[in-house]
Protein backbone atom coordinates (compact mmCIF):
# COMPACT_ATOMS: atom_id res chain seq x y z
CA UNK A 1 0.00 0.00 0.00
CA UNK A 2 1.07 3.68 -1.04
CA UNK A 3 0.42 6.28 1.00
CA UNK A 4 0.55 9.77 0.35
CA UNK A 5 0.45 12.75 2.40
CA UNK A 6 -1.52 16.44 1.96
CA UNK A 7 -0.60 18.73 4.80
CA UNK A 8 -2.37 21.57 3.63
CA UNK A 9 -5.19 20.17 0.68
CA UNK A 10 -6.98 22.86 -1.22
CA UNK A 11 -10.21 23.00 -3.52
CA UNK A 12 -8.35 24.84 -6.63
CA UNK A 13 -10.51 26.76 -8.36
CA UNK A 14 -9.56 26.89 -11.63
CA UNK A 15 -10.78 30.19 -14.40
CA UNK A 16 -10.41 30.75 -18.30
CA UNK A 17 -11.09 34.36 -18.31
CA UNK A 18 -11.19 36.05 -22.03
CA UNK A 19 -9.11 39.15 -22.23
CA UNK A 20 -8.38 39.81 -18.35
CA UNK A 21 -8.13 43.07 -17.38
CA UNK A 22 -6.77 44.58 -13.91
CA UNK A 23 -9.13 46.78 -12.04
CA UNK A 24 -12.32 46.29 -13.88
CA UNK A 25 -14.83 43.63 -13.84
CA UNK A 26 -13.95 40.28 -15.49
CA UNK A 27 -16.02 37.47 -15.98
CA UNK A 28 -15.25 33.45 -16.58
CA UNK A 29 -16.16 31.50 -20.01
CA UNK A 30 -15.04 28.20 -18.22
CA UNK A 31 -14.66 26.68 -14.63
CA UNK A 32 -13.39 23.78 -12.85
CA UNK A 33 -13.54 22.98 -9.28
CA UNK A 34 -11.10 20.25 -8.54
CA UNK A 35 -9.68 18.79 -4.71
CA UNK A 36 -5.68 20.07 -4.95
CA UNK A 37 -3.12 19.40 -3.08
CA UNK A 38 0.16 17.82 -4.51
CA UNK A 39 -0.37 14.06 -2.56
CA UNK A 40 -3.49 14.17 -3.30
CA UNK A 41 -2.84 14.66 -6.85
CA UNK A 42 -0.34 11.62 -6.76
CA UNK A 43 -2.76 9.55 -5.19
CA UNK A 44 -5.31 10.74 -8.08
CA UNK A 45 -3.16 9.35 -10.76
CA UNK A 46 -2.09 6.16 -8.91
CA UNK A 47 -5.45 5.46 -8.69
CA UNK A 48 -6.54 5.58 -11.89
CA UNK A 49 -3.11 3.58 -12.74
CA UNK A 50 -4.56 0.66 -10.26
CA UNK A 51 -1.92 1.54 -7.86
CA UNK A 52 -3.83 0.64 -4.35
CA UNK A 53 -2.92 3.79 -2.06
CA UNK A 54 -4.93 6.13 0.48
CA UNK A 55 -4.09 9.57 0.53
CA UNK A 56 -3.60 11.12 4.08
CA UNK A 57 -3.72 14.66 5.66
CA UNK A 58 -5.78 17.04 7.18
CA UNK A 59 -9.38 18.85 6.34
CA UNK A 60 -10.98 21.34 7.79
CA UNK A 61 -14.61 23.10 7.26
CA UNK A 62 -16.58 23.50 4.54
CA UNK A 63 -13.84 23.63 2.24
CA UNK A 64 -12.63 20.77 3.89
CA UNK A 65 -15.93 18.40 3.37
CA UNK A 66 -15.83 19.08 -0.46
CA UNK A 67 -12.27 18.13 -0.50
CA UNK A 68 -13.11 15.07 0.90
CA UNK A 69 -16.41 14.64 -0.87
CA UNK A 70 -14.51 15.21 -4.80
CA UNK A 71 -11.35 13.31 -3.99
CA UNK A 72 -13.82 10.47 -2.98
CA UNK A 73 -15.65 10.82 -5.88
CA UNK A 74 -12.79 10.45 -8.11
CA UNK A 75 -12.68 6.83 -6.16
CA UNK A 76 -9.11 7.31 -4.23
CA UNK A 77 -9.53 6.27 -0.80
CA UNK A 78 -8.93 8.59 2.13
CA UNK A 79 -8.65 8.85 5.60
CA UNK A 80 -8.25 12.88 6.46
CA UNK A 81 -8.22 13.80 9.62
CA UNK A 82 -10.53 16.78 10.41
CA UNK A 83 -9.36 19.77 12.69
CA UNK A 84 -12.07 21.67 14.56
CA UNK A 85 -11.01 25.25 13.73
CA UNK A 86 -10.63 26.93 10.14
CA UNK A 87 -10.92 25.97 6.84
CA UNK A 88 -9.07 24.06 4.18
CA UNK A 89 -7.76 26.56 1.40
CA UNK A 90 -8.95 27.58 -1.81
CA UNK A 91 -6.52 28.61 -4.43
CA UNK A 92 -7.71 30.60 -7.98
CA UNK A 93 -5.75 29.47 -10.38
CA UNK A 94 -5.96 31.68 -13.88
CA UNK A 95 -6.08 29.07 -16.47
CA UNK A 96 -4.70 31.14 -19.00
CA UNK A 97 -2.04 33.22 -17.41
CA UNK A 98 -0.23 30.01 -17.07
CA UNK A 99 1.51 30.01 -13.32
CA UNK A 100 -0.22 33.07 -12.43
CA UNK A 101 -2.22 31.69 -9.24
CA UNK A 102 -3.53 32.79 -5.93
CA UNK A 103 -3.04 30.45 -3.24
CA UNK A 104 -5.09 30.39 0.32
CA UNK A 105 -2.84 29.91 3.69
CA UNK A 106 -4.57 26.94 4.75
CA UNK A 107 -5.94 26.05 8.57
CA UNK A 108 -3.30 25.55 11.82
CA UNK A 109 -2.65 22.35 12.76
CA UNK A 110 -3.00 21.75 16.41
CA UNK A 111 -0.39 19.88 18.03
CA UNK A 112 -2.78 16.64 19.02
CA UNK A 113 -4.08 16.47 15.53
CA UNK A 114 -0.32 16.32 14.59
CA UNK A 115 -0.14 13.29 16.65
CA UNK A 116 -2.97 11.42 15.21
CA UNK A 117 -0.94 11.50 12.03
CA UNK A 118 1.84 10.24 13.01
CA UNK A 119 -0.14 7.44 14.93
CA UNK A 120 -1.42 6.76 11.14
CA UNK A 121 2.23 6.64 9.55
CA UNK A 122 3.35 4.43 12.70
CA UNK A 123 1.35 1.62 11.20
CA UNK A 124 2.93 1.44 8.12
CA UNK A 125 4.78 -1.80 7.40
CA UNK A 126 7.51 -3.47 5.20
CA UNK A 127 7.04 -2.92 1.73
CA UNK A 128 4.72 0.26 1.78
CA UNK A 129 5.34 3.32 -0.09
CA UNK A 130 4.73 6.82 1.67
CA UNK A 131 4.81 10.01 -0.78
CA UNK A 132 5.30 13.33 1.16
CA UNK A 133 4.65 16.12 -1.38
CA UNK A 134 3.95 19.74 -0.90
CA UNK A 135 3.56 22.73 1.02
CA UNK A 136 2.98 22.79 4.83
CA UNK A 137 0.78 25.12 6.88
CA UNK A 138 3.11 27.59 8.87
CA UNK A 139 1.97 25.81 11.97
CA UNK A 140 4.34 23.14 11.20
CA UNK A 141 8.21 23.54 11.72
CA UNK A 142 10.10 22.89 8.31
CA UNK A 143 11.64 20.10 10.10
CA UNK A 144 8.48 17.91 9.70
CA UNK A 145 9.28 15.54 6.66
CA UNK A 146 13.07 14.84 8.70
CA UNK A 147 10.55 14.22 11.34
CA UNK A 148 8.59 11.48 9.94
CA UNK A 149 11.14 9.45 8.25
CA UNK A 150 13.33 9.36 11.50
CA UNK A 151 10.41 7.60 12.77
CA UNK A 152 10.41 5.29 9.69
CA UNK A 153 13.96 4.90 9.14
CA UNK A 154 15.22 0.60 9.51
CA UNK A 155 11.67 -0.19 8.23
CA UNK A 156 12.24 -0.96 4.74
CA UNK A 157 9.48 1.92 3.78
CA UNK A 158 9.86 3.36 0.14
CA UNK A 159 9.52 6.65 0.45
CA UNK A 160 9.19 9.89 -1.97
CA UNK A 161 9.49 13.52 -1.12
CA UNK A 162 8.65 16.44 -3.51
CA UNK A 163 9.05 19.73 -1.66
CA UNK A 164 11.36 22.54 -1.45
CA UNK A 165 14.12 24.03 -0.31
CA UNK A 166 14.55 22.92 3.29
CA UNK A 167 11.74 20.34 3.16
CA UNK A 168 13.90 18.32 0.67
CA UNK A 169 17.29 19.03 2.34
CA UNK A 170 16.16 17.86 5.40
CA UNK A 171 15.12 14.50 4.19
CA UNK A 172 18.15 13.66 2.49
CA UNK A 173 19.91 11.92 5.19
CA UNK A 174 17.39 9.78 5.73
CA UNK A 175 18.02 7.91 1.77
CA UNK A 176 14.68 8.91 0.56
CA UNK A 177 13.95 6.25 -2.64
CA UNK A 178 12.69 9.00 -4.75
CA UNK A 179 12.92 12.72 -4.61
CA UNK A 180 11.73 15.41 -7.49
CA UNK A 181 12.55 18.65 -7.71
CA UNK A 182 12.02 20.72 -10.75
CA UNK A 183 14.76 22.30 -12.38
CA UNK A 184 14.14 25.63 -10.56
CA UNK A 185 13.74 24.04 -7.34
CA UNK A 186 16.97 22.50 -7.93
CA UNK A 187 18.96 25.09 -9.43
CA UNK A 188 17.69 27.56 -6.12
CA UNK A 189 19.06 24.59 -3.33
CA UNK A 190 22.55 25.39 -5.28
CA UNK A 191 22.03 29.37 -5.97
CA UNK A 192 22.59 27.98 -9.80
CA UNK A 193 20.24 28.01 -12.89
CA UNK A 194 19.63 25.36 -14.57
CA UNK A 195 17.87 25.18 -18.03
CA UNK A 196 18.55 22.78 -19.92
CA UNK A 197 19.02 18.97 -19.13
CA UNK A 198 22.82 18.66 -20.31
CA UNK A 199 22.98 20.90 -17.05
CA UNK A 200 21.09 18.99 -14.57
CA UNK A 201 22.77 16.01 -13.76
CA UNK A 202 26.32 17.68 -11.88
CA UNK A 203 23.76 19.21 -9.23
CA UNK A 204 21.02 16.10 -9.24
CA UNK A 205 24.58 14.29 -8.41
CA UNK A 206 25.41 16.03 -5.67
CA UNK A 207 21.49 15.28 -3.99
CA UNK A 208 22.20 11.84 -4.36
CA UNK A 209 25.82 12.40 -2.16
CA UNK A 210 23.50 13.89 0.18
CA UNK A 211 21.37 10.93 0.59
CA UNK A 212 18.76 10.74 -2.28
CA UNK A 213 18.59 7.56 -3.77
CA UNK A 214 17.04 8.53 -7.07
CA UNK A 215 16.56 11.84 -8.15
CA UNK A 216 13.85 13.01 -10.81
CA UNK A 217 14.32 16.13 -12.17
CA UNK A 218 11.43 17.82 -14.13
CA UNK A 219 11.61 20.15 -16.52
CA UNK A 220 8.36 21.13 -18.46
CA UNK A 221 8.81 21.76 -22.07
CA UNK A 222 12.67 20.42 -21.73
CA UNK A 223 11.52 16.92 -20.61
CA UNK A 224 13.09 15.40 -17.28
CA UNK A 225 16.37 14.13 -16.19
CA UNK A 226 16.55 10.71 -13.92
CA UNK A 227 19.78 9.74 -11.72
CA UNK A 228 19.27 5.97 -10.28
CA UNK A 229 20.90 4.76 -7.54
CA UNK A 230 22.86 2.68 -9.91
CA UNK A 231 24.64 5.52 -11.47
CA UNK A 232 23.14 5.79 -14.60
CA UNK A 233 21.71 9.07 -16.25
CA UNK A 234 18.76 8.73 -18.46
CA UNK A 235 17.53 11.89 -20.10
CA UNK A 236 14.57 12.37 -22.28
CA UNK A 237 12.51 15.49 -24.10
CA UNK A 238 9.28 16.49 -23.54
CA UNK A 239 6.61 14.63 -25.67
CA UNK A 240 5.11 15.94 -28.39
CA UNK A 241 1.25 17.86 -27.54
CA UNK A 242 -0.73 20.56 -27.05
CA UNK A 243 0.02 21.96 -23.67
CA UNK A 244 -3.60 21.94 -21.83
CA UNK A 245 -3.39 21.90 -17.60
CA UNK A 246 0.28 22.03 -15.89
CA UNK A 247 -1.42 21.64 -13.09
CA UNK A 248 -0.59 18.80 -11.31
CA UNK A 249 2.21 17.29 -14.15
CA UNK A 250 4.89 16.99 -11.76
CA UNK A 251 2.74 15.25 -9.14
CA UNK A 252 1.66 12.81 -12.27
CA UNK A 253 5.49 12.21 -12.97
CA UNK A 254 5.90 11.22 -9.26
CA UNK A 255 2.84 8.53 -9.43
CA UNK A 256 3.85 7.73 -13.25
CA UNK A 257 7.14 6.86 -11.72
CA UNK A 258 6.58 4.91 -8.35
CA UNK A 259 3.91 2.76 -11.12
CA UNK A 260 6.41 1.91 -13.33
CA UNK A 261 8.78 0.76 -10.33
CA UNK A 262 6.35 -1.02 -8.71
CA UNK A 263 5.92 -2.87 -12.05
CA UNK A 264 8.70 -3.98 -13.40
CA UNK A 265 11.42 -2.96 -10.48
CA UNK A 266 13.67 -1.15 -13.90
CA UNK A 267 14.90 2.57 -13.57
CA UNK A 268 14.20 3.32 -17.63
CA UNK A 269 10.70 1.77 -17.32
CA UNK A 270 9.85 3.85 -14.21
CA UNK A 271 11.40 6.74 -15.76
CA UNK A 272 9.64 6.69 -19.01
CA UNK A 273 6.23 6.15 -17.00
CA UNK A 274 6.68 9.18 -14.71
CA UNK A 275 7.04 11.60 -18.56
CA UNK A 276 4.39 10.20 -19.79
CA UNK A 277 2.21 10.36 -16.62
CA UNK A 278 3.28 13.88 -16.16
CA UNK A 279 2.71 15.03 -20.03
CA UNK A 280 -0.72 13.03 -20.12
CA UNK A 281 -1.61 15.21 -16.95
CA UNK A 282 -0.59 18.42 -18.99
CA UNK A 283 -2.49 17.76 -22.14
CA UNK A 284 -5.18 16.89 -20.60
CA UNK A 285 -8.16 18.65 -18.76
CA UNK A 286 -8.16 16.94 -15.78
CA UNK A 287 -5.12 14.28 -14.15
CA UNK A 288 -3.97 11.68 -16.53
CA UNK A 289 -6.33 8.28 -17.01
CA UNK A 290 -4.25 5.41 -17.75
CA UNK A 291 -5.19 5.40 -21.19
CA UNK A 292 -3.88 8.50 -21.62
CA UNK A 293 -0.60 7.88 -19.97
CA UNK A 294 -0.27 4.16 -22.07
CA UNK A 295 -0.74 6.39 -25.15
CA UNK A 296 2.03 8.61 -24.16
CA UNK A 297 4.15 5.56 -23.23
CA UNK A 298 4.17 4.46 -26.69
CA UNK A 299 5.00 7.84 -28.10
CA UNK A 300 8.06 7.87 -25.85
CA UNK A 301 9.24 4.21 -28.01
CA UNK A 302 10.72 1.52 -26.42
CA UNK A 303 14.71 1.97 -26.86
CA UNK A 304 16.67 2.74 -23.94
Amino acid sequence: MIYTVTFNPSLDYILSVKDFQMGRTNRTRQEQLLPGGKGINVSTVLTNLGIENTALGFTAGFSGEEIRRRVEALGVRSDFIPLEEGYSRINVKLKDFDGTEINGRGPDIPGEQLEKLLDQLNQLAEGDGLVLAGSIPESLPDSIYRDILERLKGRDILTAVDATGELLVKVLPYRPFLVKPNNHELGEIFGERLSRREDVAPCARKLQEMGARNVLVSMAGEGAVLLDEEGAVHALPAPEGKLVNAVGAGDSMVAGFLAGWLQKKDYEHAFRMGIAAGSASAFSENLAEKQDVERVYRQLGETR
